[in-house]
């Protein structure tokens, strides 16, 4: 699988959190805002937003004098068997309380080994999870998930995707032609979460943002039944700006 090789928005921020973290790691005792930006090179306005997010997820804390140090999130992680346990929990969490801000099934998605995966997820009563009634990894082009992690890839990549599962016609609004949908890909923005409008099943539309870190395709996607269909756009840029955390923990 090769990537498209821009990276996507939340992808600098998280660049950005993880040079922040490096220069924090190294002082110890703590260090103040001035010193990381010196150190990063970001300017203080663009820090400011950084460590407020990284405060947020638990990843720094500032102590009385006003310096950084590493946050309990970071220092639960620990190594092995016990870090990957740590991330799930921790991203299980994010996606709990992504589910209650956005009043919607929450998903990440991975591609993976040529397939799609959705790796966690977060639902409830009142926000339940799409139906699979097609296989999510046989209808790429129909889900916001699927497009989502498509569009991630190059054209040989696509191809080969497309030339495993074919691209069948679940609703009346599926795109079955490949060259319709390549070239929707193509001018999907990085920036502007994917839709789907009832192409994957009736009575469902979705919206997912691009997780891009290296050589990795991910997404975070969110559902909704049709009659709130009005709330998607809202619901998708929240998740839009939520996703920077998210990648973060996914990288770390």
């Amino acid at each position: 699988m090769t990537l498209k090789p821009e990276p996507t928005a939340p992808f600098h921020s998280v660049q950005y959190a993880l040079r922040v973290l490096e220069t924090v790691s190294k002082h110890g005792t703590g260090v103040p805002d001035t010193q990381i930006s010196r150190e990063t090179g970001l300017p203080l306005g663009h820090l400011t937003s950084l460590l407020l997010m990284l405060r947020r997820e638990g990843y720094v804390e500032q102590v009385t004098d006003g310096a950084y140090v590493i946050g309990s999130s970071l220092l639960l992680l620990g190594s092995g068997a016990a870090r990957r346990q740590a991330l799930e929990t921790k991203l299980q969490q994010m996606l709990a309380q992504l589910r209650d801000s956005v009043g919607a099934a929450v998903y990440i998605s991975r591609y993976v080994d040529g397939e799609i995966r959705v790796t966690q997820y977060a639902d409830g009563p009142g926000t339940p999870a799409v139906n699979e009634w097609v296989d999510f990894r046989s209808s790429a082009h129909a889900s916001a998930v699927g497009k989502c992690l498509l569009a991630q890839l190059d054209q040989n990549g696509r191809r080969d995707h497309l030339s495993r599962h074919k691209t069948a016609r679940l609703t009346s609004r599926t795109i079955t032609n490949e060259k319709v949908l390549f070239s929707k890909l193509d001018s999907q923005s990085a920036t502007v979460p994917v839709l789907d409008l009832q192409e994957y099943a009736v009575g469902t539309v979705c919206a997912a943002v691009p997780l891009t870190a290296g050589s990795s395709a991910g997404c975070l996607a969110l559902s909704l039944p049709v009659e709130d269909a009005h709330r998607l756009r809202a619901a998708a840029a929240t998740l839009n700006r939520r996703a920077a955390p998210v990648l973060l923990s996914l990288a770390l």
